[in-house]
């Protein structure tokens, strides 16, 4: 069990029966009365996010999440298909809990899922993956007003802008945090 004390950013806890993870944290002191805990909560099954004031007296409890390592298989339609590489369990995801994590999964990819209550609402994917460029416009010598970038269309049908040195065929490194190039890769 946690105490309103115990509140801080990053903390998941459950409330009402679903998981919500506090995404800013704020102490307040009245003159008089006791402490108040203002927090924003969001939701990590819909993403939903609200304020919400907590009194020192409250408590929480833990939310029950798991993270498993999960392999990447397909995409069937709008469905994804993971498989757990220890147990070789498959689960599959709808296109609203992959969210954008689907710019940068590949067959085989190795991917961290979260789990509430053994249900899939979350992907935590690698901070780097290797995409391959399927379609890119030669870059024009001299055209450096524009920011010296060009649009390119990489093997999961992402469209980032890279530098215009890179050509189609080439490997790109990105941060999956961002979603923006880090490098060629050789």
């Amino acid at each position: 069990m946690y105490e309103a004390a115990d509140l801080r950013k990053g903390l998941k806890i459950e409330i009402e029966g679903e998981p919500y993870t506090v995404v800013d944290f704020d102490f307040v002191k009245p003159g008089k009365g006791q402490a108040l805990y203002k927090c924003k909560l969001k939701n990590l099954i819909t993403g939903s996010q609200f304020d919400r004031t907590f009194r020192s007296v409250d408590r929480f409890v833990p939310a029950n999440l798991e993270e498993q390592e999960m392999e990447f298989l397909y995409q069937e339609g709008e469905q994804y298909c993971f498989m757990n590489t220890s147990t070789y369990e498959q689960i599959h995801m709808d296109k609203e809990q992959v969210g954008q994590a689907k710019n940068y999964l590949l067959n085989n990819l190795t991917v961290n899922v979260l789990l509430f209550r053994d249900r899939p609402i979350a992907i935590n994917l690698p901070i780097f993956v290797d995409l391959k460029v399927v379609q890119a416009e030669p870059g024009i010598k001299g055209d450096t007003a524009s920011g010296a970038s060009k649009p390119v269309t990489l093997e999961t049908g992402y469209v980032i802008q890279v530098p215009l040195f890179v050509e189609e065929g080439e490997k790109l490194r990105l941060d999956t945090r961002t979603g923006q190039y880090v490098s060629r890769v050789k």
